[in-house]
């Protein structure tokens, strides 16, 4: 066996000589040989490595790149998936930004057309001019669209007319007939310049101040026939900011102490609506039933929208 394992050994060192190009006779063994030509202390020759990889070596290693290769070719299809995603959500939030401003840009038409509208019809019910030229003009400035309004007056007013005040957020109009709310003597010209400044004040949206001016207006000329509307206009203020309480109070504050005046239908039908945007329901609803019952006389108006607001929140009740 041993003499075997050295006849294999020294043809192992002639095949490596004549690789290297060394004559068969002059090979030697060096203790300090190539490190592919091992002799372990058992006596065997280790020959790995010798010829090159092995074919299931070259296999794993070929194996091995293609599945780097893959993974590499799934990163970059990763990246670029991310990429559009990223320039699709750019202009997504562009387009997005364009139509805000598009909607802001229509909000302040929409606000400053609204301001001017209702400047114009106080400047109407107050007979008042809207033009530069006059110095006792509402200034209402311009409408939405730009159109300068210099030295143009507000169109008559129609007799008879009421109006309501709508909902929370927008104030009603002063009645045309405002001078004639009450059998009362007409109201005197100093008292009238008081009552006429407060809705100057409510036309330019002054609207703490005008309401301290009507109230102070109310209180100095109870029996004036312009104090039913003061008092109507105070409460009608604190409605459209939403104080529906102090709203209420005012509204039946103007049905106690002025009763046959044209603003008192008007008074019960809003103090309703007012508790109810109060949350009581109970209560607003007894005030709209009401109405038809105290005021059958009221403007059409008047009593159809009570009908209507008494379908639309007490069914219940």
């Amino acid at each position: 066996m041993n003499r075997t394992r050295l006849l294999l050994g020294s043809s192992i060192l002639c095949v490596v000589a004549l690789l290297a190009g060394a004559p068969v006779g002059a090979v030697a063994v060096d203790p300090a040989m190539p490190n592919y030509v091992s002799a372990p202390p058992s006596g065997e020759i280790r020959v790995a490595g010798l010829f090159g990889e092995s074919d299931e070596e070259k296999a794993a290693r070929l194996q091995h790149e293609q599945n780097q290769d893959a993974a590499i070719n799934r990163l970059n299809d990763r990246v670029r998936d991310l990429e559009d995603t990223v320039r699709n959500l750019t202009g997504q939030n562009e387009e997005l930004s364009h139509r805000v401003s598009e909607l802001n840009a229509k909000i302040d038409r929409q606000q400053k057309d609204f301001e001017y509208r209702i400047c114009m019809m106080a400047a109407q019910q107050l007979g008042a001019s809207a033009g530069s030229g006059d110095p006792n003009a509402v200034p209402c400035g311009a409408s939405a669209g730009g159109a300068p309004m210099p030295g143009a007056s507000a169109p008559p007013p129609t007799a008879g007319s009421v109006t309501l005040a709508p909902p929370p957020g927008v104030l009603g109009t002063l009645p045309a007939n405002s001078a004639n709310t009450s059998p009362a003597a007409p109201a005197a010209p100093d008292t009238r310049a008081q009552y006429d400044a407060a809705g100057t004040l409510l036309a330019k949206g002054r609207y703490d101040e005008a309401a301290a001016a009507f109230r102070n207006f109310a209180d100095t000329n109870p029996k004036d026939d312009l104090a039913p509307n003061a008092l109507y206009w105070v409460a009608d203020i604190a409605y459209v900011q939403k104080d529906y309480d102090s709203a209420a109070r005012g509204f039946a504050e103007v049905i106690k102490k002025y009763p046959v005046s044209t603003r008192a239908p008007e008074s019960l039908l809003m103090m309703g609506q007012a508790l109810l945007a109060n949350g009581q329901k109970k209560e607003g609803c007894t005030a709209l039933a009401a109405l038809p019952a105290k005021f059958p006389k009221a403007d059409a108006k008047v009593l159809s929208r009570g009908v209507d607001l008494r379908k639309a929140s007490c069914r219940n009740t």
